[in-house]
């Protein structure tokens, strides 16, 4: 049995017992169900199987471009797709036999639960992001002198800015032999798995507790989420229902309050997180990527790119972006929330690629924008 079909019967076995039946909903957008004042933040409840919807022609979006979206999704093989607007679902759509209890792998998109999760902890003054990172892991987690070690920074990890070899065979690895320096922590970004892993293990030391038990108990439950950590290889992939995802993104586009529990209270975080974190990649906060910048760095380059990351969607776009285009784009400007979970459109890329500009062109058409 190839390593493939492993993983899909690990991950199938564990879904089939863990989800949660608050996701076994009307998958169908075309019936509006909401409430009167349109223009507040609706957030679904935690525990049971309702979910506000509201429709395209009642919003006053192009119905004709409706089936030129779906087409466009079916071909890239896109396995589910929602759009939240001010927390209300306009459009949920499932391809290729996929339901709305189906989990899929975030990828790379799955490093902004743990951004916030590093808020969280933060807040709780367990940890504070300027301090070493070997306050937290310990002493010699990488191949790196004392000095060297201490002058990398939680924020660093949060950055990609720790200043470690990237120039390895796996930069997934995060053995310490993988982890050896190149450069002063802070003067280079570059996209390293490695350091980003390394976050759930600082979380695990800061607060004395099992990384995804703090997680569930401070985040996914607070907001009725589902979904699972998997370990593949030294990797830590969070798998949901895409539902789960956008209810992860209404968190954010509400700043870390639902509805009326305030799940992360530090702004100032909030703020940092969303917002440019270095000056070496305008267009990346806390393992969030950020739409609207003058130029950007992309996930295996050590050059800059002139422009937009998605030239097409609104500059105040927030995004997660995962291998084989995992999307959860948030947009406090038009108050909509947009997930995208599915297989490889043709680029392989972890992060941003020219699927995300073809999409929102599509989104834009139906919009009306």
């Amino acid at each position: 049995m190839n390593i493939k079909m492993i993983l899909f019967l690990m991950v199938s076995l564990t879904f089939s017992c863990s989800n949660d039946s608050s996701e076994t909903l009307d998958e169908n957008p075309a019936i509006s169900n909401h409430s009167d004042d349109l223009d507040t933040i609706y957030f679904p409840p935690k525990t049971t199987n309702t979910w506000e919807k509201i429709t395209v022609s009642e919003l006053g979006w192009n119905t004709s471009s409706e089936k030129d979206l779906y087409d466009y999704l079916e071909t890239k093989d896109s396995k589910a797709f929602i759009i939240l607007k001010n927390g209300r679902i306009v459009i949920e759509k499932y391809f290729n036999g996929h339901t709305s209890t189906d989990s899929h792998p975030w990828y790379s998109a799955g490093k902004t639960l743990t951004s916030f999760t590093i808020g969280i902890a933060k807040q709780e003054e367990f940890l504070n992001i300027n301090n070493s990172s070997a306050t937290y892991i310990g002493p010699e987690w990488a191949n790196i002198t004392t000095e060297q070690e201490t002058q990398i920074t939680v924020k660093n990890h949060l950055t990609m800015t720790t200043g470690l070899n990237y120039n390895v065979s796996n930069q997934n690895c995060t053995d310490s032999t993988c982890l050896t320096y190149l450069n002063q922590p802070s003067t280079f970004w570059y996209y390293h798995n490695a350091t980003y892993t390394l976050l759930q293990s600082i979380i695990e030391g800061a607060t004395g507790q099992n990384f995804e038990s703090y997680f569930d108990a401070k985040l996914k439950n607070k907001i009725g989420m589902t979904g699972k950590w998997i370990n593949i290889g030294y990797a830590s992939i969070f798998y949901s229902t895409a539902r789960s995802m956008a209810r992860f993104g209404l968190l954010n586009l509400n700043k870390g309050i639902w509805d009326n529990e305030t799940i992360l209270s530090d702004q100032n975080y909030f703020n940092e997180m969303t917002t440019t974190s270095q000056q070496m990649n305008q267009a990346y906060g806390y393992l969030w990527w950020l739409n609207g910048k003058s130029s950007f760095r992309a996930p295996s380059f050590e050059t800059q790119f002139q422009g937009k990351l998605i030239p097409n969607a609104p500059d105040d776009l927030i995004a997660g972006l995962g291998k084989d285009d995992q999307k959860l784009y948030v947009v406090p400007s038009q108050n909509l929330v947009i997930v995208r979970m599915g297989g490889d459109t043709g680029e392989a890329l972890l992060g941003p690629s020219s699927f995300d500009n073809d999409l929102w062109k599509k989104i834009n058409a139906l919009i009306g924008i």
